[in-house]
């Protein structure tokens, strides 16, 4: 690698190490074995390297969860029931939320940087709508080629919605979180406008 992927690589370990806030310069090259004047040459900045390094780190993180297995007893993923689909698919990413942490505790405080930060707001801001679709895709079980513009719109929306909240939720109260199950269970008591308890 040369200095620019070290640089990357360096600050992705001191997002999970340090948090994004607190890492420094000397951080990144004391993690990267750069040196402190090919960040500047390399990305303008250290805020601009962390940046990509909280984007590439989300990408790495969405691209590890979308290699979800398929659902329904072998059948193609598209074709197993749409609740059990999503309460497996939930099941797999409560799993990675539970054991990492430290990266789910760097998203967590970027979102708590976002209404003071407007460089920061706006990188994740442009990267935001392909999230969506690459949940829409492993919750459909389709190629993100697949995914419809509005659908990844829509309903991206609703799961990046129920990701950040899952991930908050997993900082504050961790021996409580939901499972894939009682997600999809409020999902169709909800749809169905079933009151809670009723049998």
């Amino acid at each position: 690698m040369g200095h620019r992927e070290d640089l990357l690589e360096g600050a992705k370990r001191c997002l999970l190490e340090k948090g994004y806030a607190r890492t420094t310069a000397r951080d990144i090259v004391a993690a990267s074995g750069a040196n402190l004047a090919s960040i500047g040459y390399h990305y303008g900045s250290k805020d601009a390297l962390m940046r990509q390094a909280i984007i590439a780190s989300s990408e790495e993180w969405g691209a590890s969860v979308a290699q979800v297995p398929a659902v329904g007893g072998g059948a193609a993923a598209g074709d197993a029931d749409p609740l059990e689909r999503f309460a497996a698919v939930w099941d797999a990413v409560l799993q990675r939320i539970a054991t990492e942490r430290e990266f789910i505790a760097a998203q967590v405080e970027v979102l708590g940087l976002l209404p003071r930060d407007t460089a920061l707001r706006e990188a994740i801001g442009e990267v935001l709508p392909e999230g969506g679709e690459g949940l829409v895709a492993v919750f459909e079980g389709v190629p993100d080629t697949e995914v419809d513009p509005e659908a990844a719109r829509v309903v991206g929306s609703f799961y990046q919605a129920l990701l950040t909240g899952l991930m908050v939720q997993s900082l504050l109260t961790p021996d409580a979180m939901p499972s894939g199950r009682d997600l999809a269970t409020a999902l169709r008591r909800v749809t169905a406008g079933e009151v809670l308890g009723a049998k």
